[in-house]
This record gives structure tokens, sequence and C-alpha cells, in this order.
């Protein structure tokens, strides 16, 4: 299980998930352009003292990470407030994707075209949506929880 950040604009929630992965042994990918610097020093300052322990892969486009997952023959499960599909009922593999939007925007439609799968966190009527980290959070445990694959 891997998770996936698209183009983030808050550190803090970036931060937080980074650490959420490395906790949980998942590999986390951002996918370029931030809306900060993606720096050691800017995760630091965002209270993220976990990243000699998390493994980070950055790709300059969601081209060039699209490229990279179809070549690994991964998944890409998009959390989505448009989804259909309630995440806690969706069969998971071990190697899947999970991505998140930007906190500001979400992603764009060719975004969610790519996605294998679109994941919704139901949710009371009238509510925008959850804080991305806890939706991360929220998915990520789920997706664990049916391949098995939390840490031991």
């Amino acid at each position: 299980m891997q998770i996936a950040l698209y183009q983030p604009d808050i550190p803090q929630n970036t931060g937080t998930i980074l650490r959420l992965a490395a906790c949980l042994g998942v590999t986390a990918h951002i996918i370029e352009p931030a809306g900060f610097p993606i720096t050691d020093a800017a995760f630091r300052r965002a209270g993220m003292d976990y990243l000699d322990r998390v493994t980070i892969n950055r790709h300059v486009t969601f081209a060039a990470f699209e490229t990279w997952r179809q070549a690994q023959g991964h998944r890409l499960l998009l959390l989505t407030t448009a989804g259909a599909m309630p995440y806690a009922d969706f069969v998971y593999r071990a190697n899947d994707i999970l991505l998140l939007g930007r906190e500001s925007a979400g992603v764009p439609e060719n975004v969610h075209a790519a996605a294998d799968a679109r994941l919704t966190i139901p949710m009371q009527s009238g509510l925008r949506s959850l804080n991305v980290a806890v939706a991360a959070a929220m998915a990520l445990g789920e997706a664990l929880r049916q391949t098995h694959g939390f840490p031991t």
C-alpha cells in the first residue's frame, strides 16, 4: 500500500500524512508542484520529525507519476467527495496507491479519469469535506486492515 498527494497546498497536512506513512511503513509520493517548498526544513517546521523514517518519492508532474505508476502496475484509488464507492466497501490490494488531492481544489478531471476507482468517505449532508490528513488516515487504515499490511 502506498499513498500519493497531488500538488499539496498545506505543509502541515503534508507533514501529518508523511508522519502517518512513516508510522505505518507506507511509501509516500508527492506529485508536484506543491503550494510550498518541498524541503526537509519546510517539513520539519510543520512538525515532521519523522523524515528519516519515511520513503518519499517526488514526481515533477502527474504525467511523470502516471508513467511510473503504470510501469509498476499499481492501481490508483482516488479519495474524492465526488466518488460513488464508499471507501470501506472497496476491496483493496496490497500494491494499491491511495491518491489525495489538493486541499484547495481536489484534482482536475484528467486525474479523476486516470483513477481506477473513485472512493468517498460518507459524511453528514451539508458538510464539504474532511481534513485531507484525516481522510488519508481513515482510508489507509481500512486498506491496511483488509490487506493485513499493518506493521508487526
